[in-house]
């Protein structure tokens, strides 16, 4: 026997639905507007640096050639070479992926595969710690601890090397490459370790035959992440580079790669100087982008 309504209540109901229809389009607005407001800020901060960077090449006649493959900066004579700075971000980079990479990797894979939970429990937070630590400090003990050990170890004059900038980045890589890549690992369903098992394959084989392919999305974006925070690295890198304007030819050669060049001079910079130092933002912005391309290449070719 059905309850009669009476007007009141559903006057009362319409009220209700009214209001909560009205909350889920304000919500819808809202997210609308901060999802907006990333791609907006975004977009001025890209185009701000274009337009700042270009106009040297635009508007005033710079070579944009020679500026890539000059090896001369010298503002006070107009000579805007970054050749130098761009081998040395290469270098640097690539040198800390090379020692990162498979540290923070194997880290990630003994804390999700075969750490007990007791020990995991201690390791995990003290590495996502790591993250935390200001970039400045992390500059402070390669100065410290990397820089005088490397110069006693090769017998330097000092310490301040490309090899001691590759060693800072592959420690400031690991935080977000361990935290990353352990939570991917984690995420492959417990079906997959138990078949790969029941078909008597030992356990290291099913982390690096079964477990880590089927993570391997999750792999490569803790990559890409750590391979952002090498290449923007910028404090870090000041103390411990050396800041030598040469194309380092070994591994104990001074360096300035692009990201210290930018914060060295910006503070006093006007005029082209300051011009070229954003054009140089652009080359980084590009080196990036062409970095996770290519990253993103191999990761859909290892899937296919």
């Amino acid at each position: 026997m059905s309850i009669p309504t009476t007007n009141k209540q559903t006057v009362e109901i319409g009220k209700a639905n009214k209001r909560k229809y009205m909350l889920e389009r304000v919500s819808q607005r809202v997210f609308l507007i901060c999802a907006l407001l990333s791609v907006i800020t975004l977009l001025l901060i890209i185009g701000f640096v274009f337009y700042k960077g270009a106009h040297p090449f635009v508007a005033e006649g710079y070579s944009f050639l020679d500026f890539i493959f000059g090896s001369d900066w010298v503002p006070s004579e107009d000579k805007f070479g970054i050749f130098p700075m761009i081998v040395a971000s290469i270098f640097a980079t690539i040198g800390a992926l090379i020692i990162g990479v498979p540290i923070g990797l194997f880290t990630a894979i003994f804390l999700a595969e075969i750490a007990s939970k007791r020990l995991a429990k201690i390791i995990s937070p003290a590495i996502q710690l790591l993250a935390g630590i200001p970039s400045v400090l992390y500059g402070v003990f390669g100065l410290a601890i990397i820089v005088p050990f490397l110069q006693n170890t090769f017998g330097l004059v000092k310490g301040q090397s490309l090899l001691a900038v590759i060693l800072v980045l592959a420690i400031m890589m690991l935080p977000t490459i361990v935290t990353v890549a352990e939570t991917a690992i984690r995420a492959v369903p417990q079906t997959y370790r138990e078949g790969s098992l029941a078909l008597g394959v030992s356990q290291i084989g099913t982390i690096f035959k079964v477990i880590v392919p089927a993570a391997k999305s999750g792999i490569m974006t803790a990559i890409v992440l750590g391979l952002g925070r090498a290449i923007g690295e910028t404090m870090a890198v000041i103390l411990v580079a050396g800041n030598s304007l040469i194309v380092p030819t070994s591994l104990t050669d001074s360096i300035r790669p692009l990201t210290t060049n930018i914060a060295l001079e910006m503070g006093y910079a006007f005029g082209t100087h300051q011009e070229m130092l954003f054009a140089t933002g652009i080359v980084l912005f590009s080196f990036i982008l062409i970095l996770n391309f290519v990253l993103a290449k191999i990761s859909a070719k290892g899937g296919s």
